[in-house]
């Protein structure tokens, strides 16, 4: 039989399955499970539900720049959408191993896509689970102003065995992208369909092996239909064709995961590897390293930055955002690190790697375009945010939160026009954590907003929730200048907080002194309970 036309009039939509190995393909042998060839034929033919019987006629499909094949074709019975899709499966010859896969494995990915784009209406990828949420990353950054669905996906066990996720994984992959105008490289897994650069792995057994921590999935299949998330569909809004960016430079970067303990020199080793132009720095909570005795931390990071490599600063929690809240995180900040926002790991890395390997992009406009969203990676107005009661925000609350982002930005112009509507009402106003302006510009990027704050009547013995003065934040901060002034201004150190000053001041003496904390000799300091 022929190609078919249903009676609703809708032509069947092409779908080029691309097999590059993966659990999904694997059967059983002495050794354990290893990969084998012929998933067509044995995989899916013989199932129902991937084949309605009809033996359409073989597809042509690109194997390379200049070899074309006619390779055999299925169609999928008629869905509840009145649509089947005909689909061929183009078996890479050497299957990949995710655990190995690197920058050539996904150029090779791209360009069966690339070559096969004016072919198909849309494509699944079958790939191992291990790499997977990398790979769908690198895709979405390579391939350039896409404009057809890409859905990835595999199992966590192989579609042979009687128990598995793959039927359904790949099954629901084929009629998303052959029914479905999703213009995104998505991530499809147990019921959901994930934007994929936002995706990281989270389970090594369980079904529900990827979560999309801090974007919901694009599109949810339920018994009775698939619900897209249209709203959040990402497209390409720039009036180019679609293209391929290859070659990325997965080799001259590399990811550091911080924990209680690194020195100083550790960072150092790493910074000075051989060919190193990036670091994806993993840190705690929102942003969050320590600075090291004297600030040595920050030293080797902000030399490494000197030296020319792009240093990103992304979470090490599953969910949040990495941001200028807390002193450490704006230490980092100030000394030349990019905020990766909400940004996982994996899109980090595949996006630096990316930007990298453009031609004539100079470290200044990749260090800004790793702030940005270009394919959905992140979201650029994350913040941590803590729930308001519900209702609309009070035109105060509107206009102190307003200032919190201009003061975290530096914006001296915003800052001034935020205060002259209500400064009786803003200066001392506090926020969720009892934090006054004050205190956010005490440990800001701009020293004339705490400057102006001051000449405004701020004041500088507000304490937080956590007890903290102004001046306890910025020096734990290491923010001597913002100290100094502080101190020409009055403030000084709240009775509570001078056994942790005490303490502090043993890593970073000069500005503890500028702040007026001097430690008693001979005493034995007791850390505060």
């Amino acid at each position: 039989m022929g190609d078919a036309t249903p009676n609703n009039g809708v032509p069947e939509s092409r779908v080029l399955i691309i097999m590059t190995g993966g659990t999904i393909c694997m059967k059983r042998s002495a050794d354990g499970f290893v990969p084998a060839r012929g998933f067509m034929e044995e995989g899916i033919a013989p199932r129902p539900s991937f084949n309605d019987g009809s033996s359409p006629q073989p597809i042509e499909v690109m194997l390379s720049d200049d070899v074309k094949k006619s390779l055999r074709s299925l169609r999928t019975p008629v869905s509840g959408y009145e649509r089947q899709v005909r689909y061929a499966v183009l078996e890479f010859d050497q299957l990949l191993d995710s655990s190995s896969i690197d920058a050539k494995g996904w150029t090779e990915i791209a360009r069966a896509i690339e070559r096969n784009y004016q072919l198909f209406d849309a494509f699944v990828v079958l790939h191992g689970t291990d790499s997977l949420a990398y790979t769908c990353s690198a895709l979405s950054f390579m391939l350039e102003n896409l404009g057809k669905p890409v859905v990835l996906t595999g199992s966590q066990a192989p579609i042979f065995e009687l128990q598995n996720d793959a039927t359904d994984n790949l099954l629901n992959s084929l009629v998303i992208a052959g029914h479905f105008m999703i213009p995104e490289v998505c991530l499809f897994f147990n019921h959901d369909l994930y934007r994929g650069n936002r995706t990281t792995k989270v389970s090594a057994s369980d079904f529900s092996a990827f979560s999309s921590p801090n974007h919901p999935p694009l599109a949810t299949v339920s018994s009775l239909k698939t619900h897209v998330s249209w709203p959040l569909i990402y497209r390409p809004t720039h009036i180019h064709p679609f293209s391929v960016q290859t070659n990325l430079e997965t080799a001259h970067v590399a990811c550091l995961r911080i924990f209680p303990g690194i020195r100083p020199e550790m960072l150092d080793g790493v910074l000075r590897l051989e060919g190193l132009r990036g670091l994806i720095l993993e840190t705690f909570g929102a942003g969050n390293a320590p600075g090291g005795p004297d600030n040595a931390m920050i030293k080797v990071i902000a030399d490494g930055v000197t030296r020319g490599i792009i240093i990103v600063n992304v979470t090490q929690c599953t969910t949040g955002s990495v941001g200028a809240l807390y002193a450490p995180a704006t230490a980092l900040g100030k000394a030349g690190v990019v905020l990766g926002a909400d940004m996982t790991t994996e899109a980090a890395l595949t996006k630096l790697s990316y930007l990298l390997a453009l031609p004539d992009l100079s470290t200044a406009e990749i260090t800004h375009r790793m702030s940005v969203s270009i394919r959905g990676e992140l979201n650029e107005h994350s913040k941590t945010v803590f729930h308001h009661p519900d209702g609309p925000l009070t035109p105060k609350l509107a206009n102190l939160s307003a200032l919190g982002y201009a003061i975290s930005r530096g914006d001296l112009e915003a800052v001034q026009s935020i205060i002259s509507r209500e400064p009786e009402l803003l200066l001392n106003e506090a926020d969720y954590s009892g934090s006054t302006p004050l205190h956010m510009a005490a440990v800001g990027p701009n020293i004339e907003i705490l400057r102006h704050l001051l000449s405004q009547g701020a004041s500088v013995h507000l304490r937080n929730r956590a007890g903290r003065t102004p001046l306890f934040l910025a020096a734990s901060g290491g923010h001597k200048d913002n100290v100094l002034l502080l101190r020409e201004s009055g403030a000084h150190m709240h009775a509570t907080e001078l056994g942790r000053a005490w303490l502090q001041s043993t890593q970073n003496t000069l500005v503890w002194r500028a702040a007026g904390v001097l430690t008693p000799t001979n005493v034995v300091i007791t850390p505060p309970k």
